[in-house]
């Protein structure tokens, strides 16, 4: 055959869905879990007229790796009986740019990473994984979905990648492997939930619209980990003061963690924690919106105060014009010790070249993760799960950017609207939300503000479930915080499906 010849040929080829099966045995609080996982790729394709249409007259555009786990099946139930009553969780992380390995390999799967010791100090490479005794696969089988251009997902050839790293697009990429996992796999009739974690949470809120609206597939719930629904909260832009008074709760238990309080304030976590939030939401949010009109006198007030609560000095407070930018803290907090703190996880220090600059050089907390999880799950895809592909596993990448948000031009993007409209028509639908005490991603107290901004009707606001934990924004790998966060979803989902 010639070279003309092979590539025609090549170019006329259909892609194929690969999939691998293997069985498992998980134990649990003494319960022996038999689950199938499911490892591969499922082609998503579109219905098209062009000339390079399937025989199905669909055309294909972009390959979505996936790994789920579903619980054995007893014989004595028939299937159709077992699905209605068997839950079913859909799970994603975020970025935009990241694989759903932190929830997978974290907190979720049957199996997890070895990342630091009872003592929370890093461990060292090789690193491993062990049997996770607090999966969610006792309750709820398990579905894990990379977006394009994460993990082995890509867009076929032909397709541009580029096309699928918009804020809408993704949803419905994902949107469209639920769906069609659901059809395949006979799920239709199984209780529903989606789980997402930081980014995964502002794309779980448009799901939750976009399904439901779409395809008529209303959840049970949504599970959101590390929360970001209204970008307004978390940019900090000249003329958005909202981030400087909606973080400071958080740079005060950052600041309490490294013991940089004065000793009234180091007894309690909690108690001081209280105080800085009233605090933030009433004198220093009234002093915020008078801007350059505040008086000097508050002003030198003002500056005492935040600088009680973060363990900056006053007169940094005062060049700052009482507005500390997140970037600046972490590089600041801990400069007379030569060390930075992380954004992830403000509980981990890392070492910049010099303690002079304005910024860290990285993110400490991310560099404690990114070797353990990323080393484990290639081993584990290919040795465990019998999958093997030559494409490196994009864990968190750049290459989805830039990420697109062409629907919100001139705006912040806020998916809490779209989260308040599906429970609306979903009376059913319930939101359980997870943050992190040390977590300057995502902090908790913003999104607390834009949950209590939603405009919920009173009789749904019952249906959100808050909690907090004494970790960052992967509070999974801090194990009091990993057993807390199991029993708190445990009985989310029992409670979302008995409702």
């Amino acid at each position: 055959m010639s070279t003309e010849d092979n590539s025609r040929a090549k170019a006329t080829q259909i892609p194929e869905d690969r999939i691998t099966e293997t069985q498992h045995v998980l134990e649990i609080d003494g319960e022996q879990i038999h689950y199938t996982t499911r490892t591969g790729t499922i082609v998503l394709k579109e219905e098209s007229e062009a000339q390079d249409k399937t025989s199905e007259g669909e055309k294909p555009r972009a390959s979505i790796f996936f790994v789920d786990y579903t619980k054995e099946r007893p014989e004595s139930v028939d299937e159709s009986a077992w699905h209605s009553s068997r839950p079913i969780t859909f799970s994603f992380n975020g970025g935009p740019g990241s694989s759903s390995v932190w929830l997978h390999l974290g907190l979720l799967g049957p199996r997890r990473v070895c990342v630091t010791d009872s003592d929370d100090n890093p461990l060292p490479p090789p690193y491993k994984l062990e049997d996770n005794l607090h999966s969610l696969l006792d309750v709820t089988d398990l579905v894990f979905i990379d977006p394009v251009s994460t993990g082995y997902s890509r867009a076929l050839e032909g397709e541009k990648a580029a096309q699928f790293h918009d804020f809408r697009k993704d949803i419905e990429a994902v949107g469209e492997f639920i769906r069609l996992y659901a059809s395949r796999f006979k799920r239709w009739s199984s209780p529903k939930f989606l789980i997402g974690e930081s980014y995964g949470t502002t794309r779980a809120a448009g799901l939750s619209g976009y399904l439901q609206d779409r395809h008529g597939m209303y959840f049970n719930g949504v599970m959101l980990i590390s929360t970001i629904l209204n970008f307004q909260t978390a940019r900090f832009a000249a003329g958005n003061d909202l981030p400087h008074i909606l973080f400071l709760p958080t740079y005060t238990a950052t600041a309490w963690y490294h013991h940089k309080l004065a000793d009234d304030l180091q007894k309690d976590l909690h108690a001081t924690l209280a105080e800085v939030e009233a605090f933030a939401m009433s004198d220093y949010a009234l002093a915020m919106m008078q801007g350059d009109a505040l008086p000097v006198d508050e002003r030198k007030r003002f500056a005492t105060a935040l600088a009680r609560y973060t363990g900056l000095s006053r007169e940094y407070i005062e060049q700052t014009n009482l507005r500390i930018n997140i970037y600046r803290f972490v590089k600041e907090l801990l400069r007379d010790h030569r060390r930075t703190v992380g954004r992830l996880d403000t509980r981990f220090t890392g070492v910049d070249r010099d303690a002079a600059g304005e910024r860290y050089e990285f993110d400490p907390s991310y560099a404690i993760i990114q070797g353990p999880y990323t080393a484990t799950l290639n081993d584990y895809v290919r040795n465990e799960l019998g999958f093997e592909s030559d494409l490196p596993y994009e864990i968190l990448t750049d290459r989805v950017h830039p990420w697109r948000f062409e629907e919100h031009q001139n705006q912040y993007v806020n998916v809490a609207e779209t989260l308040r409209a599906a429970m609306s028509k979903n009376r059913f639908l319930r939101v359980f939300v997870a943050n992190g005490y040390y977590d300057l991603a995502t902090p908790y107290l913003a999104t607390r503000y834009t949950f209590d901004h939603m405009e919920l009707d009173e009789r749904l606001r019952e249906h959100i479930t808050m909690k907090y934990y004494e970790a960052g924004h992967m509070m999974y790998i801090h194990d009091e915080s990993l057993a807390a966060l199991k029993r708190d979803l445990v009985e989310f989902v029992k409670s979302s499906v008995t409702a």
